[in-house]
């Protein structure tokens, strides 16, 4: 039975491969057709559902299809960018128009570091039910990124803990240490509960 995860992200498909350490595969390598998902929920757990669901009902019966819906939150900025991290600064943008936006706005509220967290929420469909889970990772966003590991705002943001930007960390240390590891963890045996039944 495969792993489908439904995002069209090869950042987030590296780190389900190395965090799941089984095989998934993007629901690209299985579809032919371009498939817009329409995320308009208010709420991670929403979001990931709605990629989730919709790819499911593409593949059908003997898949489980993970999707993962994340972003980071500064409450300095009333919980923005929140659910609108991957177009904060509108549709199509890049991971650096976003970061961009993130730190001007930071930057006007006149500090230069504030506290962040990031949210994922996991959610599985399957013929068998739909589950969410969700991790979190604390920290702090700064305006002045550094370093060029990793993807989208892991340049500004230090986690609880360390002194280094995510973009600056290690990969086995994220690996331990971030919101989507947090919530794979959890996510894990309920997959391989679901695997035994498929």
């Amino acid at each position: 039975m495969k792993l489908v995860l439904a995002t069209g992200n090869k950042g987030k498909l590296k780190e389900f491969k190395a965090l799941c350490q089984s095989e998934v595969v993007a629901f690209s390598d299985l579809l032919d057709e371009e498939i817009e998902i329409i995320e308009d929920a208010d709420s991670f757990k929403g979001n990931a559902l709605i990629k989730a669901r919709t790819i499911y009902e593409k593949l059908g019966e003997g898949y489980l299809v993970i999707a993962d819906d994340s972003g980071i939150s500064v409450p300095l900025l009333g919980g923005a960018p929140g659910i609108f991290s991957a177009r904060f600064s509108g549709e199509g943008a890049s991971d650096k128009d976003n970061l961009r936006k993130l730190v001007n706005d930071i930057v006007a509220q006149g500090v230069e570091k504030t506290a962040g967290y990031y949210t994922a929420a996991i959610a599985m469909v399957s013929a068998y039910g739909e589950y969410v889970v969700h991790g979190w990772m604390h920290g702090w966003v700064v305006v002045h990124p550094r370093g060029d590991k990793g993807f989208g705002y892991d340049p500004i943001f230090i986690p609880q803990g360390y002194d280094k930007t995510l973009g600056e960390l290690d990969e086995e240390i994220k690996q331990e240490i971030s919101h989507r590891a947090k919530a794979l963890r959890l996510a894990k045996p309920i997959m391989e509960m679901l695997q035994r039944k498929l």
